[in-house]
């Protein structure tokens, strides 16, 4: 397996180079040289497998020989023995033929946890090998930056900074990531929105000559392994469910990651009718599938914060294939959106897209309701993520642009969000018992403006005084 940056001008590589340099060197993002595929009788198999040996063998299609097989079942299984339902990944049927795939039973009550904590044995399998460290930078709008300290805190040769919009994450959010103690992990919170947490991250990687003095890596879906690692549990899910028919997929996303996992698995073979992608207020991927214009607004904060992002950065992943893998062309449209902050696709994008794709923005009056009607209806707590795609799908289903059966994606344990939960059902969430004294650990956390020196500066000063 190989492979290739969007931009064209970074070397063919293998997999485990692409694990540890996050972002490709000219800028782009790695994809696999050739989708993997499955067929239908592999894909039938996931049925009834346990969730640890489907993602070994999923895992393996895009590790190729950096990782044996063996190996990867060893890592899985260790990884999804931590999560706390026997079947990792469980499908509630809410609907004649509608299901909720719940994927916050990981240490970190949320989505990224199935990648993440993978990604960290990952890490630590390939640097000791290699006898490298590295220090890994990564932007969270809430749940990346728990999962991935919880997934790298004990690795022995990376260590881990986090940045935060402050004030703009849950405090049950933030005490998840700066009541950590480990010597490894640094929290900065910043001055600033997620968009901007998120350019300073890209900047720090384009700046060849401090990535390379600091050994610089990510874990934000930039990096490959995350994908390749969500497309799982497309294919548990859809095979317990599907019986031969196409299934579609509901994703609350900001950031086009967990969605392009989904296009992903369906590259891979998986039959999927629809991917539709579900938005709160902050909209870009609503706007440019309906509208084929990809221009970032204002973030506006709001019950569903993960979800607050302008800047969708998976989102050239899936132009790159749109746009029939011609880097060049991928690259001057990237240029022009970085010079005039905006992109119009052509209407053979477009079409591309709405042939694959649709979307729905629901409202905050909307994701409450749904969050109350969701407790008297089924009985049982969900998140505000969650309630933005169960309005998307009943939605979509109301316009006849949804038909048959459909998998909602629940992202994060109703916990997470106990003020929007509150507000909404009049219940307050408790928290699972592994977090029962979360609010009476002390917080480990720094500030900074919305800077890339002046997180450079910081990471450099904490190097020194780490040796």
């Amino acid at each position: 397996m190989k492979y290739i940056s969007t931009r064209g001008l970074g070397p063919i590589t293998q997999f485990e180079d692409v694990l540890l340099a996050g972002l490709a060197p000219d800028g782009g993002l790695y994809v696999p040289e050739i989708w993997p595929q499955l067929s239908s009788s592999d894909i039938a198999q996931f049925q009834d497998m346990p969730y640890a040996q489907a993602a070994a063998s999923i895992l393996a299609l895009f590790t190729g020989d950096s990782f044996s097989k063996g190996r990867l079942r060893e890592i899985a299984s260790e990884v999804y023995a931590a999560f706390d339902h026997p079947e990792t990944a469980p499908l509630t049927q809410v609907g004649e033929q509608d299901w909720i795939l719940e994927l916050y039973h990981g240490p970190t009550l949320a989505f990224k946890d199935f990648a993440m904590q993978m990604l960290g044995r990952l890490f630590d399998d390939v640097l000791a090998r290699r006898e490298r460290r590295l220090t890994i930078i990564a932007a969270t709008s809430g749940d990346t930056g728990a999962a991935a300290i919880d997934a790298l805190k004990d690795c022995k040769n990376v260590s881990i900074v986090v940045l935060h919009p402050e004030g703009r994450v849950t405090d049950v959010q933030r005490r998840m990531m700066t009541c950590v103690s480990n010597a490894n992990v640094t929290n900065i919170a910043v001055d600033g929105s997620f968009d901007e947490c998120q350019g300073i991250v890209k900047e720090l990687f384009a700046d060849r000559e401090f990535s390379a003095k600091v050994n610089l890596s990510g874990v934000n879906s930039i990096n490959w392994a995350r994908i390749a690692a969500q497309t799982v549990y497309y294919f548990t899910a859809a095979a317990k469910v599907s019986q031969g028919e196409p299934v579609s997929f509901v994703v609350p996303t900001g950031n086009f990651g967990d969605i392009f996992a989904g296009y992903g698995a369906k590259c891979m073979g998986l039959p999927i009718a629809k991917l539709a992608v579900a938005t709160n207020a902050n909209d870009i991927l609503h706007r440019v599938i309906s509208t084929g214009e990809y221009a970032p607004s204002t973030v506006t904060p709001t019950l569903s914060p993960s979800m607050d992002i302008q800047v969708a950065s998976n989102f050239e992943r899936l132009l790159f294939d749109v746009m029939d893998r011609d880097a060049k062309a991928l690259s001057q449209k990237m240029e022009q959106f970085k010079s005039t902050g905006a992109m119009m696709l052509n209407d053979r994008e477009k079409s591309r897209i709405a042939g694959e794709f649709i979307s729905f923005a629901a409202s905050e009056e909307e994701t409450l309701a749904e969050m109350e009607r969701h407790y008297q209806v089924a009985g049982n707590l969900i998140d505000p993520h969650t309630a933005v795609a169960r309005v998307a799908a009943r939605g979509l289903r109301e316009t006849g642009a949804l038909s048959g059966k459909v998998i909602t994606l629940s992202t994060a344990h109703p916990a997470k969000f106990p003020e929007a939960v509150k507000r909404a059902t009049d219940i307050h969430p408790g928290l699972p018992k592994q977090y029962a004294d979360l609010f009476e650990l002390p917080e480990h956390m720094m500030k900074a403006k919305a800077s890339a020196d002046d997180i450079k500066a910081m990471i450099i000063n904490l190097q020194t005084q780490a040796q």
